[in-house]
């Protein structure tokens, strides 16, 4: 599976500047849809304008910038299973958890149909995506890794950012685990690896290890 050319169409929400994936490959009907944000309608209208079905819905975390869109997607997919770390499940229908309460929204997504954790392989869309758990930023984030392309390709979340990482002041962040995460989880990936990353542009695993100041050599003038 997973060997069709992979077209891969982002779409920024305005609102934390929070970037979700669209993911599908040549010869498919379905895609992938990775963390939709707070303008989900752009996700429905390119979906439906290449003529395809939603296959899964894919949460690295349970934060509102990465769920607000998990309603509109199920009301016109409801058969796309939604998908999350077993340990951010309980935020998807709990504001607190979620973040939007502190900001007087108090959204809420549906619940997730399929929890998964580190180890798995998750099949969709012809995708096989082996699932990370990389806690920090939130205590049940996972990242998706398709090494089925060269470079392998990996839908981040707010785990590591183009010289900066995840932000871990929330309630259940912390940055050592994060590092951790970070070290063990995605800095043992091929070099060429591309992070595709929940807010600002993509980057790659040699390119952090070298030149991220929180995480990477560039921490220790190495």
């Amino acid at each position: 599976m997973g060997t069709g050319k992979l077209f891969l169409k982002t779409v920024v929400s305005e609102m934390f500047e929070e970037n979700a994936y669209i993911a599908h490959l040549d010869g498919m009907a379905d895609c992938l849809v990775v963390d939709p944000g707070f303008e989900p309608q752009p996700i429905l209208d390119y979906v439906t304008q290449q003529g395809l079905s939603v296959a899964a819905i894919l949460n690295t975390h349970g934060h509102a910038d990465h769920i607000a869109g998990n309603a509109s997607l199920k009301e016109s997919w409801p058969d796309a299973p939604l998908v999350i770390g077993q340990g951010d499940a309980p935020k998807l229908t709990d504001p607190m958890l979620n973040l939007s309460g502190q900001y007087g929204m108090g959204l809420v997504s549906p619940a997730a149909d399929t929890l998964v954790k580190g180890g798995q392989v998750y099949q969709a869309a012809g995708f096989d995506l082996e699932v990370r758990e990389t806690p920090g930023h939130s205590c049940g984030h996972v990242v998706f890794v398709w090494h089925e392309t060269s470079p392998p390709l990996v839908f981040g979340g707010d785990v590591l950012f183009q010289r900066s990482v995840g932000r871990t002041d929330f309630p259940d962040g912390s940055f050592e685990d994060l590092a951790e995460s970070i070290q063990t989880q995605l800095f043992v990936l091929p070099d060429d690896s591309i992070v595709l990353p929940g807010h600002g542009p993509a980057t790659t695993i040699g390119e952090e290890k070298l030149y991220n100041p929180f995480v990477g050599q560039a921490k220790t003038g190495d």
